[in-house]
């Protein structure tokens, strides 16, 4: 398997090629660039660079996966519909994993002692919210992550999330350490961001697991930012 992955569901648009055979799994190359408004500008380029990173062509792809949220519309729609667009014309396998979850499965990677009893991810939702899911922890502290989200995914503001104490992963943590952290000057445990890399690792898992994953439904959790107007006025008054 020859897995391509991709999430723009939050301002990191990252990519990661993945590939799985005897030797078990290599991440073969992988790009990240932070930009809240060149999603559709800067996902192209990254794909052309992985591929040409590892020394691959489109045609060399089995698998696709993108990160489905939730985010904000646009951003979220460039990945999702690029990852469709490339799995209909290349006749590639389509899978969709949450982004929330695939970053829960990178914080466990990260630092599996620090979330075994479980923790929260939080992103940004902008509007002063967050996108926030909770998931219970692997008191073994393994080395393979094992995700169990237990609530969410949820759009709330940052006072409002039930941490109860436990670690926070994310940016949204960042941005509001004091409503989920309790402290102005705490830090969030694990990676601020969505790693491509770990989206391809989870979902290699998921799939040696036996699970479906091709629900590539985008998770909005609202409605967009620009809507329609519900009227036309008159230009003579």
């Amino acid at each position: 398997m020859l897995l391509l992955a991709l999430d723009t569901a939050t301002p990191a648009v990252t990519v990661a090629l993945l590939a799985t055979d005897g030797h078990g799994e290599r991440v073969l190359a992988q790009s990240t660039v932070h930009d809240p408004r060149r999603h559709g500008e800067l996902l192209a380029p990254g794909i052309e660079a992985v591929l040409r990173e590892a020394g691959a062509t489109r045609t060399d792809l089995t698998d696709v996966v993108a990160g489905t949220g939730p985010g904000p519309f646009t951003g979220l729609r460039v990945g999702l519909v690029t990852a469709r667009v490339l799995a209909t014309t290349l006749g590639l396998r389509l899978h969709g994993v949450g982004t929330l979850d695939a970053l829960a499965f990178h914080a466990l990677q990260q630092a599996p002692r620090a979330l075994a009893g479980g923790f929260v991810v939080a992103t940004d939702a902008r509007r002063k919210e967050v996108y926030w899911a909770r998931y219970a922890g692997q008191g073994d502290a393994t080395t393979t992550p094992r995700v169990q989200r237990v609530d969410g995914p949820n759009v709330s503001r940052p006072a409002d999330v039930p941490v109860d104490g436990l670690p926070v992963v994310g940016r949204g943590a960042q941005l509001y350490p004091e409503a989920l952290l309790g402290r102005a000057d705490a830090a969030p445990t694990g990676p601020l961001d969505p790693s491509a890399a770990a989206l391809a690792a989870f979902t290699a898992q998921l799939l040696a697991a036996g699970a479906t994953l091709d629900d590539t439904a985008p998770q909005y959790l609202r409605r967009p930012d620009v809507t329609e107007s519900a009227g036309r006025k008159s230009v003579l008054g």
